[in-house]
């Protein structure tokens, strides 16, 4: 039998506490996505910039732990997508590739109906609707957004994935993903997304 030493001096715990109802932790702060950091993400440009006028809002916040960014460690945390739409398109997460882009990722629902939209460069789509209790594994390569399809409650989600991973946000913020989730007689309806740039 192989015997493994540990520098255990080098290994550290985490604990943290999480509220179930509302995704926040008592002793972390969340990071704020506002509308006016949205921008170029929803496909209703005028009615984007119409509901800016009017004010700014919180589409959604996250808890990004502050873990060492290590293959050997993993970041998780929650996040919190907020009911509402632009036009007819749903809040959202801007939604990224990871900069590791062989890197998994875990989400599990704890709360309220939302999509997990997901791509990879080759174009394959995958959807994943998602209520409480429901986890999906996101394989390696994917790109990936969260939305709120709730009509009143925010969707919220418990996440992990290796801390070293980092966040490719530009390559969706150029192109943006290939279908978008709209609501349509008051259903949630998948649909090409005409301003997808395949540049």
């Amino acid at each position: 039998m192989v015997k493994i030493r540990m520098d255990i001096e080098n290994i550290e715990s985490k604990k943290i506490k999480f509220n179930l109802d509302t995704g926040f932790s008592p002793n972390q702060c969340s990071k704020k996505r506002m509308l006016s950091d949205m921008e170029g993400m929803y496909n209703n440009i005028k009615e984007y910039r119409n509901i800016l006028q009017k004010g700014d809002k919180i589409v959604y916040e996250f808890h990004d732990l502050d873990i060492n960014q290590r293959s050997a460690e993993l970041c998780y945390g929650t996040t919190v997508v907020y009911p509402g739409k632009v036009g007819d398109e749903y809040y959202m997460t801007k939604g990224h590739f990871h900069e590791v882009l062989d890197t998994a990722e875990v989400y599990y629902s704890l709360k309220g109906q939302g999509i997990l939209l997901m791509e990879n460069i080759d174009g394959r789509i995958e959807i994943q609707e998602m209520e409480p209790g429901d986890s999906v594994y996101v394989p390696p390569g994917f790109a990936h957004r969260s939305i709120n399809i709730s009509k009143n409650e925010p969707f919220i989600t418990f996440f992990v994935y290796r801390a070293d991973a980092g966040h490719d946000y530009k390559t969706i913020e150029n192109k943006g993903f290939r279908k978008l989730v709209i609501e349509r007689n008051g259903t949630p309806t998948i649909i090409d997304n005409p301003n997808w740039n395949n540049k």
